[in-house]
C-alpha cells in the first residue's frame, strides 16, 4: 500500500537523516484504533528502514516543559552535530567506513573496520591513513607505541545547544 509520509521536523545533514515527531495525545493515543496504532508502528518501521532515525516528542511536554524537550534534543543530536566538511571527495569505499564511523558514534578502530568489510588489516590502515589527510578522520594514539589503535571522526562533536538553523521543516 503507497502512503505519503510526513514529519514535523527533519535534521538532515549528510549521511544523518533524523525526524522529529511532535505527538499529540488525541491524535496518537485517545484516539487510535488497532489499526491505526500497527499503522503508525509500521510508519516508524518503515522510516527506519529507509535510513530515518524518527525522534517523538510529546505535544504536552512541548507546551508545558520546553526545558525538558530542549534538553533531550540536546542528547539526541550531541551524536550527530556536525561541522565543516573537509575539502576533497571520498571513495565509495571511504564513503562507507564514513557511514560506518557515523554508526558508530564518531569512534572506530581498524578491526572494527577490517572486520564489518572483511578487508586485510594492512588496506585498512591504508585507507584510514587516506581518510585521515584528507581530513575526515584524526588518529587517536594510545601509550608509547606508534600504532594508532582508533580514530576520530573529525565532523562530529557534541554541540553547546542546538540552534534553529540545524533543524528544518519537511
Amino acid at each position: 500500500q503507497r502512503r505519503a509520509y510526513f514529519a514535523d521536523f527533519a535534521f538532515l545533514p549528510g549521511p544523518i537523516k533524523l525526524l522529529f515527531e511532535i505527538k499529540g495525545y488525541a491524535a496518537h493515543v485517545r484516539d487510535m484504533d488497532r489499526l491505526k496504532y500497527c499503522n503508525e508502528l509500521n510508519r516508524e518501521t518503515f522510516l527506519y528502514g529507509m535510513g530515518y532515525q524518527v525522534l517523538s516528542f510529546a505535544y504536552d511536554d512541548v507546551e508545558q516543559r520546553p526545558e525538558l524537550c530542549v534538553t533531550l534534543l540536546r542528547l539526541a543530536l550531541s551524536r550527530y552535530q556536525i561541522v565543516d566538511a573537509p575539502r576533497g571527495r571520498l571513495l565509495i569505499a571511504e564513503k562507507e567506513i564514513m557511514r560506518l564511523v557515523v554508526r558508530q558514534a564518531g569512534v572506530i578502530r581498524p578491526k572494527e573496520v577490517a572486520d564489518y568489510f572483511t578487508l586485510d588489516p594492512k588496506t585498512v590502515r591504508m585507507m584510514l591513513k587516506n581518510l585521515c589527510e584528507k581530513g575526515w578522520l584524526t588518529p587517536v594514539k594510545r601509550g608509547i607505541g606508534v600504532k594508532n589503535v582508533e580514530y576520530n571522526s573529525s565532523l562530529l562533536r557534541i554541540p553547546s545547544s542546538p540552534t534553529s538553523s540545524t533543524i528544518s521543516f519537511f
